[in-house]
This record gives structure tokens, sequence and C-alpha cells, in this order.
């Protein structure tokens, strides 16, 4: 689940983190990027569970309203469709969350009016109303419905945001990213998926996590000399003047460049001209991208800088 694009928001603020609170250790900066990356795989998993937790809710809220009269009114007769959907039946009854969550003491207990209030927005809703109302039963009509709910109500939803960032530190930022994973999941069910069906790794592979590992000591190891470069390139400005994260992006961007040469230039810079936008300055980007192209150009001029040849994808 985890990949390069979380993995380099993962290494800007925890070195921003290092840099300001003054550390000299790369250890403590590797086991805070370690821990930082886990808490968004636990994200991942906590997000998951919602679904689950949202649907027992609606069990709940079946049984209460069952208990206010013997017999259940004519329109009332549409919980039992949305208590046995097929999908989120699966997705309860899955090891590997079920597990996982034992295991990391994840659990919606203490948010029960959070959950009762999604429910909530969820019966109000033109796509459950739609899916009540319609005559067809099948497996994909109910897989279809947790992915509207989870695009709809949970991907935007200001609230869990404010939840989430009070909960942990980490998980607001990872959202965005966690969110497309937990999509992907959805559409990984099918109709015959078993109890154990595979949810998504926390790494893609062992080569991610080394990635992670070797780019953070790479930039702490080098920091002196891609500062002398990205000073020799300020284009008028001192080097104090430049944001601290701005340089501290501009460091990630030339140690990657630098370092990993199966990645084209191209993909590094804009990976981190992103990352600029949305965490630096108005001005940042530009300015990234600028700076990261010179010194790479300058570098390949000398000699210092040699990518592999990119084999053309097949169309």
């Amino acid at each position: 689940m985890i990949n390069r694009e979380l993995i380099r928001l993962k290494l800007v603020q925890v070195l921003y983190s290092y840099h300001q609170r003054g550390l000299h250790n790369p250890d403590v900066a590797e086991k805070e990027l370690l821990l930082s990356l886990d808490k968004a795989y636990d994200l991942y998993n906590y997000m998951l569970l919602l679904l689950v937790e949202t649907s027992r809710m609606s069990v709940r809220m079946y049984e209460m309203r069952k208990s206010r009269s013997k017999r259940l009114a004519d329109g009332e007769q549409w919980s039992r469709k949305f208590i046995e959907n097929r999908f989120i039946l699966q997705l309860e009854s899955n090891r590997q969350l079920r597990d996982y969550c034992d295991e990391h003491a994840i659990s919606w207990a203490d948010n029960e009016d959070f959950v009762r209030t999604l429910y909530n927005k969820i019966e109000e809703s033109e796509y459950y109303k739609n899916y009540m109302a319609s005559a067809e039963s099948n497996y994909e009509e109910d897989r279809e419905l947790w992915r509207l709910i989870y695009r709809n109500l949970v991907v935007n939803n200001d609230e869990l945001n404010e939840l989430l960032e009070d909960q942990n530190i980490y998980w607001n930022d990872d959202k965005h990213i966690v969110d497309t994973f937990v999509l992907k999941t959805i559409n990984r069910f099918k109709a015959d998926s078993s109890a154990a069906q595979q949810l998504m790794p926390e790494y893609k592979s062992d080569s991610d996590r080394d990635f992670a590992l070797k780019l953070l000591r790479r930039t702490l190891i080098g920091q002196e000399y891609y500062n002398e470069l990205i000073a020799a390139n300020a284009h008028g400005w001192e080097f104090h003047r430049i944001a601290v994260m701005d340089r501290i992006i501009l460091q990630l961007g030339l140690a990657e460049i630098t370092t990993f040469p199966g990645i084209p230039v191209s993909v590094s810079i804009n990976e981190y001209v992103e990352i600029a936008k949305a965490y630096s300055t108005p001005k940042s980007g530009k300015y990234i991208n600028a700076t990261l192209d010179a010194i790479a150009k300058q570098l390949t001029e000398e000699g210092k800088l040699v990518k592999e040849e990119q084999t053309p994808s097949p169309e």
C-alpha cells in the first residue's frame, strides 16, 4: 500500500521535524520515518474498519426500530437489504483485517457518535435510497453502494479529518493517499471472495522500504554537498533566506536524483514540485522546479550524473 509518493511526503515531514528539533542522530530520523509509515498502514485498516462499524451500526439501528414495534412498518422493510449487503459481510469476515485490528488495538469504540452520524448521512443519500428502492439484488450493486459511500461521505469529510488529526499527528496528511487504496481495495473484492481475501500489503515490495531508508540516509549524509549546490544556484538569493521547507525539499530532490539512476530526473523533479506546492509557499513550486532542473543539468554536464536508459513502456 505504501507507495513512493507517500514515502517522499513522509521524508519531507520527518526531515523538517528533525531539523526543527536540532537533532543530529540519523537513527532517530530513521525510527521516526518507519513509525510514520507504519501509522499510514494503521489508517488504511482503520478506514476499512469504519465501513464495518458503520454496517454494525445499521444492525443496531434496525434492532432498535424493531423493538419499538412488534411488527415493522412497511416502509422499514428496507433495513434487511442494507444489513445483509454481501460486500460488507465479506469485509467484516476478512481475517487479515480482523487480525490486524486486534493485534494493533484498532477500534472505533471511542467514536461511536461519529459512526452513528455517518450512518445517518448514508440513509439520507440519494444513492442509498436508490439502492433500497431497487428491485435488483446482486453483488455488484452491493459493492458499488459501499464504493459510493466511501467516495462521497468519507473521502471529503471535515468532521472525520478533525477526528483523525486529534487521534494521530500523521493521519491527516496521509488520508488523501490512503483513500485511494481503500477504494482500490473495495474494487478488488469479487462475489466469490472468501475470508482469506488479501488486502493491500503494507509495502508493495521490499524495494520501497529500502528506497525510503536509503533516501533518508543519503539526504542526511550529503546535506552539506547539496547545500553547496543549492547556494550556487540560488539566483541572487542568500542561502539562509531560502525557506527551511524549500531547503529540505531541494535536499531530498537532489539526493534522489543523484542516488537512484533508475528514476528519471523529470519524475523526481515533478514529485518534489508537487510537494512544494502543497506544503511550502505559493512560489515554491516554480522555484523548486527551476533549481533542481538547473543543478541536474550542471551535474550532467560535469559527468557527475548519469541516468539509466529508460525502456519505452509497451502501448
